[in-house]
Parts: C-alpha cells; structure tokens; sequence
C-alpha cells in the first residue's frame, strides 16, 4: 500500500461513522455464518442492498433537500445532515453520517425488520445488507469530495456525476452510487444542457 492510499484509509476511518459501520457488518457476518441455514438468507441480503439503494435516493431527494423545518431544533438538524455540506463541500467533518444519527436510525429499521419477518436471522441479514450499501456509499461520497482520482472508470464517472449536482444543478443528479433512479425518477440531465443554479452552495437561504 503507497503513502497515497495509507492516507486515504486514514482519512476515511477517522471521520463519520465509516468505522463503526465495519464493526456492525463484523457482528451481523458472524450471527449470519453463525444462522442455520446461511446460505437461505442472501436472498434477504441482495434485498437489504436494494432497500438502501433505493432509500439513498428518496432520502437525499425528498429529506435532506426538503424545505426548512418551521421547528429551529428540526431545522438544525438538516443543516448538519445536508444544507452545511452544500454549503462547504470539501469539508469532511460534514460529509459522513453521523454516528448519532446512525445508530437511531438503524434500531428503527431493526425493528420494523423483525416486526415484518417475526425471524431475527432476516433482520440480519436485511441490515447487513443495508449497512453494506452504506458502507460503499460513504466511499463513494468521499472520493467525490478529496483531492482523489479513482482508479476506474465508473469511479471517475460517478465522482464527476456527483460534483455536478454540488457545483452545476442541485435539482439534478441525486444518485451518489449510481444515476439509475435519476432516470427512473426524471431527475438526470445532461451536464452540458443542464442551467446553472445560483443556489448550489446555499440550499434554501433565498
């Protein structure tokens, strides 16, 4: 490993929540293996994978960019989890999740798991599964916003994909792992046609 990438996985590990994640998929790998039958839950896994997926976009679309709460402790709260990272891009205090906010969000998912599967083996599996697609999400986000070229070519697509919606159109691109519910959902342009937003750096302050 160059000096390069001993940086990058210190800069990734010590910031957000990226470490505890690795932890949580440590202990949900071992109750998987550990499961009667291990194997029956990847079904359960690839379905946890898509749920995030498709949650990684309706949440950056329809939550992080809502309106401003009329309630000042709500309002704040979307300032830390989105408007702040607009607002100073590079700033990597602000681009991971926070672990306070993870770890309530991931007990309510637990428990909507188990009350829908009544089997505590499928809520593992589904939350590994959620919690994989994270823990590349988080990857993905950060080598969008560091001084990084990534070595393939959907990396360096992706990188670029999401600095335009920071730096061209906020009402554009929200996929941050992959555009595919952008064109589902209508909101991917091309670049090059796509009008520069005044508003890019200052989410709702108009």
């Amino acid at each position: 490993m160059n000096q390069i990438d001993r940086d990058f996985t210190k800069h990734f590990f010590s910031h957000g929540s990226n470490a505890v994640i690795v932890l949580l998929l440590a202990y949900l790998g071992v109750q998987i293996v550990r499961a009667d039958k291990p194997s029956a839950l990847l079904p359960y896994l690839m379905l946890g994978l898509f749920i995030f997926l498709v949650t990684e976009y309706l949440a950056h679309r329809f939550q992080l960019h809502a309106p401003p709460s009329a309630e000042n402790f709500i309002k704040k709260l979307q300032h830390r989890l989105h408007y702040d990272h607009h607002t100073e891009p590079n700033r990597l205090d602000l681009l991971f999740i926070p672990v306070w906010y993870l770890i309530p969000l991931l007990c309510v998912y637990g428990f909507l798991y188990l009350k829908m599967t009544g089997s505590l083996e499928i809520t593992h599996a589904l939350l590994f599964g959620n919690l994989t697609g994270l823990l590349y999400y988080e990857y993905v986000h950060f080598l969008a916003h560091i001084n990084y070229t990534p070595k393939t070519a959907w990396g360096r697509y992706m990188k670029k994909y999401h600095l335009w919606h920071h730096f061209k159109n906020e009402n554009y691109w929200y996929g941050v792992t992959n555009p595919i519910f952008d064109f589902v959902f209508g909101t991917y342009s091309d670049h090059k046609e796509a009008k520069k937003s005044d508003t890019t750096r200052s989410l709702h302050l108009k």
